[in-house]
């Protein structure tokens, strides 16, 4: 908790420590004044009572500013979406991929800039409360369906983990130089005689935790490298939270789930053309409008329930 001398230091709080010391000068001169006349008792104790009282909330105004300028600087200014194939094989594979582009495809509807990290397997998003929007897309995604390549017409099932991070304006983590291992090559797609000649992409390896992080996006080493760091504070200021919510969770004998991403949190089920979010017990219909980037209602209704709730409700069991 900040004290008045951290008021006093900080720019954004200097003037109203100020008036809180003028105060505290009055404060003195009506103790002192009930100390040598205690005739005037009670009205040095109703002046003390008032000033005191100024004290507290100018105290506590100072606290909110600089609460909410480190909220601000703490606010997502990004998020970086990262998809696995999980069960399911080249199927899985596949819906991973179809995943990537939804959320691509809801991007561009709502203007947001989209820069490839890895491929479709990572990018970035910026914009106005795209992580606001976002962050409950985090878990494991399945989907049922007849694939292209099924003959008998069974139905199968496969799964791909979806996950998202903050990327903020500061970061409070900072990262030890001897903990990490980088590796540089050369970039992949487009980008001209450049991708070829030099190893501009960089691949970030964070050894106590065995996170990895590669990026190839920027023009330049230094660029993807800055990039890289910046997305591997983010991962463990997540694991970091997950850490956190979970041992909260686990006091509060909680149900709400983490987001963790081996929770199974929504069900593609083409036959049926239904969405559902087990963990507010939805369903949506037309999924290829839902593929194809139409999430809108999706976000909005699980956003109203997180409100309602304080958080989202447990994922699926793995065994349902």
């Amino acid at each position: 908790m900040a004290t008045i001398d951290d008021f006093r230091k900080d720019h954004r709080t200097q003037y109203l420590a100020s008036e809180y010391d003028r105060l505290g000068a009055e404060l003195s001169s009506a103790r002192e004044l009930k100390a040598s006349d205690p005739t005037l008792g009670e009205l040095a104790d109703a002046e003390i009572q008032s000033l005191e009282a100024a004290q507290g909330d100018l105290m506590r105004q100072m606290a909110k500013i600089l609460d909410d300028a480190n909220e601000s600087e703490r606010e997502a200014v990004a998020a970086v979406m990262e998809f696995r194939a999980a069960a399911g094989g080249d199927e899985a594979a596949l819906f991973a991929e179809e995943l990537a582009r939804m959320y691509v495809r809801y991007a561009e509807r709502h203007g947001f800039e989209v820069k490839l990290l890895d491929g479709l397997r990572s990018f970035e998003i910026k914009g106005k409360g795209v992580y606001d929007a976002l962050q409950f897309e985090t878990g494991v995604h399945r989907v049922q369906r007849i694939p292209a390549t099924e003959k008998s017409g069974r139905i199968h099932t496969s799964t791909a983990s979806v996950a998202i991070l903050p990327i903020r304006k500061h970061t409070k983590l900072v990262l030890n130089p001897a903990d990490l291992d980088m590796e540089f090559s050369r970039s992949g797609g487009a980008g001209g005689q450049n991708v070829n000649k030099v190893e501009t992409a960089v691949r970030l390896v964070h050894r106590p935790t065995g996170l990895e992080v590669r990026s190839q996006s920027e023009r330049s080493q230094a660029a993807n490298r800055e990039k890289a760091m910046q997305i591997l504070a983010a991962k463990l200021e997540n694991l970091e939270e997950e850490k956190a919510a979970r041992e909260h969770a686990e006091a509060r004998k909680s149900q709400i789930g983490t987001g963790d991403r081996s929770e199974k949190i929504r069900t593609y089920n083409f036959p049926q053309d239904r969405l559902t979010d087990h963990r507010i017990k939805e369903s949506w219909h037309n999924l290829p409008g839902i593929m194809d980037g139409d999430l809108d209602e999706v976000i909005k209704t699980l956003k109203e329930k997180a409100a309602e709730a304080g958080g989202i409700g447990a994922a699926l069991p793995e065994d349902e």
